[in-house]
């Protein structure tokens, strides 16, 4: 059975319609399909689909992120990766099936895939604790990702997650450090690693796997610090200020996109990914495949300082160029005009000048 959301209520009508015409059962018996009639109202569907999700706002890309039927990472990995090993443990404390671990291929190229997984049903979801990884799951994916450097295979990571798990049995277990070890490994690897955020990627929970090379996002996924409930509840104490929240926040694709955060955005099928599942893993697949291939020729010291500088350049005009000296691996900040001037206007000694010239002329113009 189909799930709608609020803002799909014309499609749930026009496609139970669509169904009703297909059914060659009336009240009188067997009866001839019109199939006029369905193609008409099958092109209605499709116009409907693509004006609504052509102009979704903040929140609605948030609801669509969170769409019940949307492929999760466990069917990315049975349909993208042959000959998957699953991989447990974090040699610690013991095993987090909130993700996914393990060993495969990727047209014929070895990988390592981390997927975070939130569950497909009640049961499924309260195993995998709702995508929310304890401190035992991130110590594994670094486990992994080390012994993937050190035998030169490539990480995909799948990213869906409302965040880390907020319980004391995680904090006490160093859920914080936990993370904060996740991303510095993600740093160092001299392998290409690759995320994509198939859903959610919430908060510290998501930038512990996808400190990465590239950051893809499926273009109806949401990627942010927090939840946007979560903000309206700091911010304005209402959580039903969600829609401001995600305005504000800029979590949808296209404005991660605009600011750097993220490198590429994968086209969903018409009507979200939960319409054609089909369709949104062979996108997935042959943006892997792709982006692999970019980094088939650099050297492991290029691909970590390409990692380096691309999230040392968020949030700057022109961000950090690698030095020009012997030492390759240096950077060097590029400032803007602004900026310069600026810092050029901090010292002391000019300051004093131009107070000094500012009065010469001031008396000259006096006389």
């Amino acid at each position: 059975m189909r799930n709608y959301l609020e803002f799909e209520k014309e499609i749930k009508s026009l496609e139970e319609n669509l169904d009703a015409s297909k059914n060659p059962f009336d009240k009188d018996g067997i009866s001839e399909v019109d199939t006029k009639k369905i193609e008409t109202i099958q092109d209605d569907i499709n116009e409907k689909l693509e004006n609504i999700y052509s102009n979704l706002n903040s929140w609605q890309k948030t609801l669509v992120a969170r769409h019940e039927d949307r492929p999760r990472a466990n069917f990315y990995v049975n349909k993208i990766v042959s000959d998957f090993t699953q991989l447990s443990g974090d040699r610690l404390f013991g095993d987090d099936k909130s993700i996914i671990a393990g060993l495969g291929y990727i047209d014929n190229k070895s990988v390592l895939v981390l997927a975070q997984e939130k569950g497909e049903d009640l049961n499924s979801r309260l195993e995998r604790n709702f995508g929310m990884m304890k401190p035992e799951g991130y110590r594994k994916c670094i486990r992994l990702m080390k012994l993937a450097d050190r035998f030169g295979i490539p990480v995909i990571s799948f990213i869906d997650t409302p965040g880390a798990y907020p319980g004391i049995g995680a904090e006490q277990r160093g859920q914080a450090g936990a993370i904060a070890h996740s991303i510095e490994c993600c740093m160092s690897l001299r392998v290409p690693n690759i995320s994509i955020i198939i859903g959610e990627g919430g908060s510290g929970g998501a930038i512990a796997l996808a400190s990465s090379n590239k950051v893809i996002m499926l273009e109806h996924s949401i990627y942010s610090v927090i939840s946007p409930e979560g903000c309206a509840s700091i911010l304005w104490r209402d959580p039903s200020k969600s829609l401001e929240a995600a305005e504000a926040m800029k979590l949808t694709a296209s404005e991660l996109m605009k600011i750097g955060v993220v490198d590429e955005i994968i086209n969903e099928p018409l009507g979200g990914a939960h319409r054609d599942n089909e369709k949104i893993a062979s996108n997935v697949k042959e943006s892997i495949i792709k982006n692999l291939k970019s980094f088939e020729n650099l050297s492991g010291d290029q691909i970590y300082n390409q990692r380096k500088v691309k999230f040392l350049k968020i949030g700057r005009d022109q961000g950090f160029k690698t030095s020009t000296g012997l030492n390759e691996s240096k950077l060097s900040y590029v400032e803007t005009g602004l900026p310069q001037f600026f810092k050029f206007t901090q010292n002391k000694k000019v300051i004093l000048f131009g107070a000094f010239i500012l009065v010469v002329l001031a008396f000259i113009l006096m006389f």
